[in-house]
């Protein structure tokens, strides 16, 4: 097998990737696949400046990153017959940059980008839909506006009775082209940019451009600096999920827990706060320097707040586990086999539920990840009841990992001054790959340097752009009545697949 070898955001020169034929590059897929690998991302370079398909495969036991590229010429035979991780990718690569993707079975946008002087372009909520047919079947549309405050989304159910025999899922309604206009912005506004990628894993999404500048500039973070972002991180882990832990408990009516949840998330979001003035770690991270310091008066602030919330969500919580009647609604409800969410490259606490050990705190470590080791709870059934309980474990395990942290920082350190003119330095004609860990699963962002050290592309894929596919899996066989519990079990980003 012929691929570029690489470390987590540690850069090389983008002449080393290797272009294969087209049976060649599936071939490898395939056995990288058969070796525990992920497709981590898939995409095809602007056809202005470069005509191939770049593949980005993950492997866990070792740490290493495979890159490796195939020609096109404007048509693709379909990956995913063969390999079901290539699916919305190659959506994707279809819509993006109009090439046609042959025998791919179920071939429509995903983002719904309409094409420069192209007419009667399909628009979501106006396209083809997946049919079921037969007697007494009967098809309910969901969405895209949804009660209370929740991004839009379109749902289709395919139904015999109450039973979901498909659910097809319709995103694109919060396009907004980050991608396209990423290495056209200065760095100021780029990172503002991604930033909101998904808004409710600003850490996650920052971190993990940072890391590729700090590559491509050779500017190491100092450990200080390392420590406070990856605090940053583990707190927006905690939030979002003492959140979903309560909504879940919200969404079948037991309203102890979703009470008190929906408070103390706010208590989390407060002491991320304290270290930067926004509750989102919006401004936060930065390349080569948070921006922010935690001295020995805000340590102790954090510390002491984290031991309320700590006392507070365990109460919260607990009442999930001694209650029967919720644990009843859980258990096997919604669940994702450990063979299809293989398949299909599930990630985050979702794969980890389902018996899928991977995370990227432990298997390509950054930043304080390096010398801190998580622990990874794995389950084995897959549903609602185990993603609820490996939430719970990270939850748990990120109140230890936080006091680490913050016990490492030395108040010695000289605070790193920020270097705004940083992306001024980027070494010219350059591949890195960064992975991060988010709370919902990796996060992989793809950069490459043109001959003047400027990004020409950048490539995000969001945890929710592997995850969606798997809670349409999760509603199959379901009562349509578990739909809310089951999405609400893997909360997926809307803007975060749209990007």
């Amino acid at each position: 097998m012929s691929y570029l070898t690489l470390k987590n955001a540690v850069p090389a020169p983008i002449k080393e990737v290797p272009t294969q034929e087209y049976e060649t590059f599936k071939a490898t897929i395939k056995e990288l696949l058969e070796q525990e690998c992920r497709l981590s991302s898939l995409f095809a370079a602007p056809i202005e400046l470069d005509k191939r398909i770049f593949a980005v495969m993950t492997n866990d036991k070792n740490s290493e990153i495979y890159v490796f590229a195939t020609k096109h010429n404007q048509t693709f035979e379909s990956l995913t017959p063969e390999i079901p991780q290539a699916h919305w990718f190659e959506r994707e690569i279809a819509e993006t940059h109009n090439i046609k993707i042959t025998n791919h079975p179920w071939l429509k946008p995903i983002r719904f980008q309409p094409k420069l002087g192209e007419k009667n372009f399909p628009t979501a909520g106006d396209t083809d839909y997946f049919k079921v047919n037969g007697e007494e079947i009967h098809e309910v549309g969901v969405g895209p506006i949804h009660a209370g405050v929740i991004e839009p989304g379109h749902f289709r159910f395919q139904c015999y009775g109450e039973k979901v025999l498909h659910l097809e899922i319709e995103l694109g309604y919060q396009h907004r082209g980050i991608e396209r206009v990423l290495p056209q912005i200065l760095h100021q506004k780029r990172i503002k940019m991604i930033e909101t990628a998904s808004g409710d894993t600003t850490i996650g999404h920052t971190t993990a451009y940072a890391l590729n500048i700090e590559g491509l500039a050779n500017a190491p973070i100092s450990t200080n600096d390392a420590l406070v972002r990856s605090i940053a991180l583990e707190l927006e882990r905690m939030a979002n999920h003492t959140g979903d832990l309560g909504a879940m408990a919200g969404d079948i009516g037991f309203m102890p827990t979703s009470s008190y949840c929906g408070r103390i998330r706010g208590d989390i979001l407060n002491t991320t706060g304290m270290i930067c003035g926004n509750r989102f770690g919006r401004g936060l991270v930065k390349p080569a320097s948070s921006g922010y310091r935690i001295d020995a008066e805000l340590n102790k602030k954090i510390l002491d707040k984290l031991d309320l919330i700590e006392a507070d969500v365990k109460s919260a919580i607990d009442l999930i586990w001694q209650t029967p009647s919720v644990n009843a609604r859980f258990d096997d409800t919604g669940s994702v086999s450990r063979e299809n969410a293989v398949a299909i490259g599930l990630v985050g606490p979702a794969a980890r539920a389902a018996g899928v050990a991977i995370d990227i705190r432990m298997t390509h470590p950054f930043d304080a990840f390096k010398e801190l080791e998580p622990i990874v709870p794995v389950g084995k059934k897959g549903d609602v009841g185990m993603r609820a309980q490996v939430r719970w474990h990270e939850l748990q395990n990120s109140f230890k990992l936080v006091r680490d942290m913050l016990a490492k920082l030395n108040d010695n350190e000289a605070q790193s001054e920020i270097d705004r003119n940083i992306c001024d330095k980027l070494a010219p004609d350059m591949i890195s790959v960064a992975l991060t860990e988010g709370w919902r699963g990796e996060i992989c962002h793809t950069t490459i340097t043109d001959s003047a050290g400027k990004i020409k592309i950048y490539k995000i894929v969001d945890p929710s752009f592997h995850n969606w596919f798997g809670l349409a899996l999760a509603l199959r066989d379901q009562e349509i009545s578990d739909f809310p519990l089951c999405n609400k079990s893997f909360n997926l980003s809307y803007c975060g697949h749209d990007l």
